[in-house]
């Protein structure tokens, strides 16, 4: 059994346990693969990559350009590298990270007559070496995010589940990032769980998943 089918299945299993019924998204999170990997998971019909590098995903669009991939942005924003991913039009941007940031992208996504699909990136577990906005601001971020930053189109919310072996903080941080989302009129996608936690992120309310090492093992 390939590597993505068996993680097909453990997705399944995992929406079956907890009566799931909306689809969920897999992003192959390419961080660690080459050209010839993705190509191989294309192949298997995995249509979406994500990297957290800008000048990786740079270098593997254009060594990939003849695939229809859909990229995914999953790392973190630096300003000084915005119009460098304005110009590479990723499918989504996973980690708006502040108002500030948002702020930043916004204005220069108007002067080149753009709009881009993010999320709302949000450190549940208020971790210190973790981007995002923190739990208790994220529904007022997000609202400012929507009513000020026109070239931005927030579909919902992105977390990192808490780095910790302990099911239970990682569960917590999961819930957090699920029950702001169920507070945000229109919000569609919650980006959580990458391959130590999916079925964890799933059992909370997960729709797109971050999965890298499981699918690039083989």
């Amino acid at each position: 059994m390939s590597a993505l089918r068996e993680a097909i299945e453990r997705v399944n299993i995992a929406k079956s346990v907890c009566g799931q019924k909306e689809d969920i998204k897999i992003v192959a999170a390419s961080k660690y693969a080459n050209a010839d990997q993705i190509v191989k998971l294309y192949s298997q019909r995995q249509l979406a990559f994500g990297e957290n590098k800008i000048q990786d995903l740079e270098l593997k669009l254009t060594a990939l350009k003849m695939l229809a991939i859909e990229w995914h942005f999953i790392g973190a924003l630096q300003t000084n590298k915005i119009n460098k991913l304005i110009a590479l039009r990723p499918a989504l941007i996973h980690s708006i990270d502040s108002f500030e940031t948002a702020k930043a992208f916004n204005d220069r996504l108007l002067r080149a007559n753009r709009t881009q699909r993010t999320l709302l990136q949000i450190n549940a577990a208020k971790e210190p070496t973790k981007s995002g906005v923190l739990p208790e601001k994220a529904i007022d971020i997000y609202n400012e995010i929507v009513s000020t930053c026109l070239a931005l189109k927030l579909e919902g919310v992105m977390t990192i589940g808490a780095h910790t072996d302990d099911q239970k903080t990682i569960q917590k941080s999961f819930e957090i990032t699920r029950k702001i989302y169920e507070q945000i009129p229109n919000a569609t996608v919650i980006s959580m769980g990458m391959s130590g936690d999916f079925e964890l992120a799933i059992a909370c309310g997960a729709n797109m998943l971050r999965l890298g090492s499981i699918l690039f093992k083989r």
